[in-house]
């Protein structure tokens, strides 16, 4: 059971694959990888239940399957891969780090990993253990911020943790274009679906919206701050149902 001074009890934190490369652009950073872990682990020590959902585009992004004429299924199911390879690694490195975890995939491969099961998802969360969700919804076509809010409502998760590589919240553009983008603080769903604002992708929006889970994106490069988020400080954005 997660202590009485946590805001948030169980928790989906979506992971981009980019997070994974840090400052290499590409592939897995072994120190970037380590860091994200003891930040994970600081969280996990205090009864929270994790959930995490990685995405692949430190590996493979769909618009090089777009630049080489592929079938955008077929560049979607390698992109599934490539959130795999990406849980793999930061499961070793959590149990490495004496934090129990295991990985489920949307996409059938028993030999590394469980498939994806609901129930058992759930009752390893409430075992302890860290949950990864990988091969996305198992369907192309679906972005894995969708994954993150379909787990989430399955789950029936608090809060989608949505960390971002040296972004600290949602602007009205993009803040390492436009010195001038101006913050929000609080949001709601509807908000960011009429103002097209690139929180997330719009049947991810609507399918949290819907669901009524809330959202807080905030800086992933700030250390300390999965774990102020889930104790309740207020960084970051913030996008609820609304009324």
């Amino acid at each position: 059971m997660a202590e009485g001074n946590v805001k948030y009890k169980r928790v989906v934190l979506k992971l981009s694959g980019e997070a994974m490369a840090g400052d290499k652009g590409f592939g897995i950073n072994p120190e970037t990888i380590k860091e994200m872990v003891a930040e994970i682990k600081e969280v996990h020590a205090l009864g929270v239940e994790v959930a995490i959902v990685v995405g692949g585009g430190n590996i493979w992004r769909g618009t090089i399957g777009e630049e080489m004429g592929m079938e955008r299924a077929q560049a979607d199911y390698m992109g599934m891969l490539a959130t795999v390879m990406n849980a793999l690694a930061l499961q070793d490195v959590l149990e490495s780090n004496e934090v129990a975890s295991r990985v489920q995939t949307a996409v059938d491969m028993r030999q590394i990993a469980e498939p994806y099961i609901r129930r058992k998802a759930i009752r390893h969360l409430e075992k302890g253990r860290v949950v990864i969700f990988a091969g996305g919804t198992g369907n192309p076509y679906f972005t894995t911020d969708t994954t993150a809010a379909l787990r989430a409502a399955e789950i029936e998760a608090d809060v989608i943790l949505m960390a971002k590589n040296n972004v600290d919240g949602v602007y009205d553009a993009d803040p390492r274009e436009n010195k001038d983008a101006a913050k929000f603080d609080r949001l709601t769903h509807l908000d960011v679906i009429a103002k097209g604002l690139k929180v997330m992708d719009s049947t991810a929006s609507s399918l949290s919206m819907d669901n009524d889970i809330p959202l807080v994106v905030f800086n992933l490069n700030e250390p300390g701050n999965i774990k102020r988020v889930v104790l309740g400080e207020d960084i970051g954005t913030t996008v609820e149902a609304g009324e």
